[in-house]
């Protein structure tokens, strides 16, 4: 049975403290029984599968045993609420429904291009590595003719957003185009069938699209890469200014920082909000408390103004803490990986390009640490080595 619209319910509990930040990343990354303790949440003789089908249909989905808390009712037109360890989709909200997903979709980005680059090596921008920069785009400061280190560019990405660090990581990944076909192949790897990308940076553009389903994906897959980890719990980092000196920037995820009254929750761990005019608010977040570890995903609240998105996603955590071990999973994040597409799922992630990882991330290891023996001016020569002609924008 599932059941929909339930009464508003803030839960108020105790939180792990922001040390729980420092075992996020080897915990996440244990597949083997010992990673996290306590009960499942769809755990005992009670839990039985869900209907292959049921996030695909509209409305709000929860299995709860007995005294199970109300969901929240929540304005977004999307959201998700899971565990991160096992997967299990714990309530949901037109989980499948294609939305734009502004700067969330920087979780994809992140995902298909950490690996690729080593954060030390040394990069002088160029201008045309800046050209295409949305107008209206978030930005962190990225200047041409200034030598950045990798690491200080993804610090651009995930605290400031800045669509200006992500066109020069898409350069030396091999070009805006081999990285939205790149990034469309993780999506559909990991089981993320609705997203469709078409701008790296979510900077909005006809097409582009993704899910509560999809972003929890993404959020999750981030929570086992111990660099992606690290770089979305940062609070604020130094970024290289053009006079050679440096200057503060602070993370934009409200619910991690505080900023702006909103109150920080205690446990975040972090990942990526976003904002377009189009896209509305958008928000993967993920807290841990107790050993557990759980992943929201929430798009375009249509109340409460533009911190509607925190207060919702601080809603669906309290509830997945005092939800767990008493509803039974309503999906898994896990249900669309390696498998055909069928039914409802066909056509939800149509590639611009090739479907498969095509060697390109070895290729590119190979690249960038041979360009760390030639320096900066290094990194272009190996890339076009590893990869021939960066095809144009």
């Amino acid at each position: 049975m599932t059941i929909g619209f339930a009464s508003r319910a803030a839960v108020s509990t105790c939180v792990v403290c922001a040390a729980g930040l420092l075992v996020l990343a080897p915990a996440a990354a244990t597949t083997g029984p010992a990673a996290e303790p306590g009960p499942s949440p769809g755990s005992g003789p009670r839990a039985a599968a869900a209907p292959a089908s049921l996030l695909y249909r509209a409305g709000t989905h929860v299995r709860p045993r007995g005294k199970a808390p109300d969901v929240p009712d929540l304005s977004a037109k999307s959201w998700l609420v899971a565990d991160a360890r096992s997967g299990d989709v714990l309530a949901a909200h037109n989980a499948h429904r294609r939305l734009p997903p502004a700067s969330t979709l920087k979780t994809l980005f992140a995902l298909t291009v950490l690996p690729s680059l080593p954060a030390g090596i040394r990069h002088t921008v160029s201008e045309k590595e800046l050209r295409g920069v949305g107008a209206g785009s978030s930005l962190v400061g990225v200047a041409e003719d200034r030598t950045y280190r990798v690491a200080d560019l993804w610090n651009g990405v995930f605290l400031n957003s800045g669509n200006d660090a992500v066109h020069v990581l898409a350069a030396l990944n091999g070009g805006w185009r081999a990285t939205a076909e790149r990034m469309q192949a993780k999506a559909r790897a990991l089981g993320a069938r609705d997203t469709r990308v078409k701008s790296p940076d979510g900077y909005d553009a006809p097409g582009q699209v993704s899910s509560a389903f999809d972003l929890a994906v993404f959020g999750r897959a981030g929570l086992r890469s111990p660099d992606f980890a690290r770089y979305c719990a940062r609070l604020s980092a130094h970024f290289p200014a053009r006079d050679g000196g440096t200057y503060p920037i602070r993370n934009t995820n409200r619910l991690l920082t505080g900023a702006d009254d909103v109150e920080p929750y205690r446990g975040l761990i972090g990942i990526k909000n976003g904002y377009t005019s189009h896209a509305g608010h958008t928000l993967v977040a993920a807290a841990r408390r107790e050993g557990r570890t759980l992943v929201v995903s929430v798009m375009n609240p249509r109340e409460g103004g533009g911190h509607a998105v925190y207060e919702e996603a601080r809603e669906l955590l309290d509830w997945g803490f005092a939800a767990a071990g008493r509803v039974d999973p309503v999906g898994s994040l896990d249900a669309l990986r390696a498998r055909p597409l069928t039914g409802p799922e066909a056509g939800a992630g149509t590639t611009t390009g090739r479907d498969r990882d095509d060697g390109r991330g070895n290729r590119a290891a190979w690249a960038i640490a041979g360009a760390a023996l030639l320096g900066g001016a290094g990194v272009g020569v190996f890339l076009r080595l590893a990869w021939g002609p960066v095809p144009p924008r």
